[in-house]
């Protein structure tokens, strides 16, 4: 597939996810966040980072871009774009995912190593994964505590639309545990965990590579 990682300014983790992306054996590009043209690509990832030096809050610069058109159609249209971390953040305050991500609930940088559950595998980006998977992956956020009203949270539950879940250790607060989610269509995931920082040995887990098989069928790559 043609994967498209869209770079903002203060983007910091897009070429972790292009690395990430083409190793799981996609062909990669770079899109500038002032391009209205994704190039034709299969998949959309917005990659972590402080967009616009999170000035605001964290997204609400970045969903001004006009690549976001561009982001909005594609998601509109069914395709695949997963928002990591910042990127999450980013497809919240666009309205292409509910709820919002705020401050930590302990007011501080958190950066460390943490455990998430696969929820649902009905995305392209858990499809590779089975339910109740555990994946080890770092975090690094300030603005990462999921949050929304009780009734959209239990929309979500009903729906099956959370599709990570912290397990153990909540680094943020986030209500329910909730570590990432789909839209309606289930072609949009955004979390605040890193996959693209657990594909390797050397980085110290490989879980988070089936995050980029992409392919229901895929081999899982978790052990």
């Amino acid at each position: 597939m043609k994967v498209a990682v869209v770079r903002f300014p203060g983007s910091n983790c897009d070429a972790d996810a292009w690395h990430a992306a083409r190793d799981a054996g996609h062909a990669v590009t770079y899109v500038w966040h002032r391009s209205t043209d994704l190039e034709d690509a299969d998949v959309v990832v917005l990659p972590g980072g402080f967009s616009y030096g999170d000035y605001l809050r964290a997204g609400a610069i970045a969903r001004f871009s006009p690549v976001m058109k561009a982001v909005a159609a594609h998601a509109d249209a069914g395709r695949p774009v997963l928002g990591i971390c910042n990127g999450f953040q980013i497809l919240c305050e666009a309205g292409l995912l509910p709820g919002a991500l705020a401050r930590n609930a302990g007011l501080s940088f958190v950066c460390r190593w943490v455990t998430i559950r696969v929820e649902a595998t009905d995305t392209p980006f858990t499809a590779s994964y089975l339910a109740g998977d555990r994946i080890r992956s770092p975090v690094a956020h300030g603005e990462g505590r999921f949050v929304t009203d009780e009734a959209t949270l239990d929309r979500l539950e009903r729906e099956r639309r959370v599709v990570f879940r912290y397990v153990g250790d909540n680094p943020n607060g986030a209500l329910r545990d909730i570590a990432g989610i789909t839209n309606e269509g289930r072609n949009v995931v955004g979390l605040m965990p890193h996959p693209e920082r657990a594909v390797h040995a050397l980085l110290g887990s490989t879980d988070g590579a089936a995050v980029f098989a992409l392919t229901a069928g895929a081999e899982r790559r978790i052990a």
